[in-house]
């Protein structure tokens, strides 16, 4: 009888413990994005940015460290990529900025997977679950680890698609086409599209193949304390959602493999976001 009230009192201290540690601690499912301070720019104008992480009340500028940024460019529509890495400043008044001539364009920015997570086994179990990680809990559950603390490594991919001046739409063909991340989102409609199409249809690419299973979430940033819609990928990788009207969005969405057993971490964790806007262009 003893040991029974004992182990429900571990059980009590375990998830007292896990709470204040998520207190304490940005939680590593966070999203991460760029802000432009608008995507219709004017062309050549210096246009900022900020790094975006967390949403609703936990919304903040990212802390991210410049030298954790390995890339940042801006990709056209005919493939040219243009390196705006020395244009970044992380924790000045902007984190950075841009100046592009007419057309349409990627934002594409990407972090080094130097980061570690490390979680009790209550909340590390629970946010895999939250995202929908399967891999990770199938690989914990096979291996008897669900009661064990939790461990990843993680990297941060995002991009952003920005509009200079009257480019017309951009291309359908385009914006579907990967960048080179390890796990991004692509869109096979044109968010900038006139008229606007009914359907905002977007795939999931992983590893340079189309991930199935992934939880795609579909979020307002103007009210960002939790996604707007939410959408397992198909078989294709595809994800559908009805097309915003207006405002700024962002798709996001998170992937994970097991690591051998003598890395430092358990797991390596990509997260990966799109995001959009219709604000006008600056005057």
């Amino acid at each position: 009888m003893l040991s029974i009230e004992l182990r429900r009192l571990r059980r009590i201290a375990i998830a007292i413990a896990a709470a204040a540690l998520g207190a304490c601690l940005p939680a590593a499912a966070h999203d991460f994005w760029l802000q432009p301070q608008t995507y219709r720019p004017l062309p050549q104008a210096s246009t900022a940015l900020t790094l975006q992480v967390g949403h609703g009340r936990d919304r903040q500028r990212s802390a991210i460290a410049l030298r954790r940024i390995v890339s940042f460019e801006a990709i056209g529509a005919d493939g040219r990529r243009t390196d705006l890495r020395e244009r970044l400043h992380p924790g000045a008044q902007d984190d950075g900025s841009f100046a592009l001539p007419v057309g349409c364009y990627v934002l594409a920015l990407q972090t080094d997977a130097g980061a570690q997570s490390h979680l009790p086994a209550i909340r590390f179990n629970d946010y895999l679950r939250a995202e929908g990680l399967t891999p990770a809990l199938r690989h914990r559950l096979d291996n008897a680890r669900m009661d064990a603390e939790g461990s990843e490594s993680y990297s941060r991919r995002t991009k952003a698609i920005v509009q200079v001046g009257q480019a017309g739409a951009c291309a359908r063909d385009w914006l579907a086409r990967p960048v080179g991340m390890p796990l991004e989102i692509v869109l096979d409609s044109d968010p900038y599209a006139q008229p606007r199409p009914a359907r905002l249809s977007a795939r999931v690419i992983y590893q340079g193949r189309p991930l199935a299973g992934a939880l795609v979430k579909l979020t307002h940033l103007q009210d960002d304390a939790a996604p707007a819609d939410a959408q397992r990928s198909d078989a294709a990788g595809r994800a559908d959602f009805r097309m915003p009207a207006q405002g700024d969005w962002l798709l996001n969405v998170i992937w994970t493999r097991p690591l051998p057993a003598s890395a430092e971490t358990e797991y390596e964790t990509v997260f990966s976001s799109l995001s959009f806007g219709f604000a006008d262009a600056v005057r």
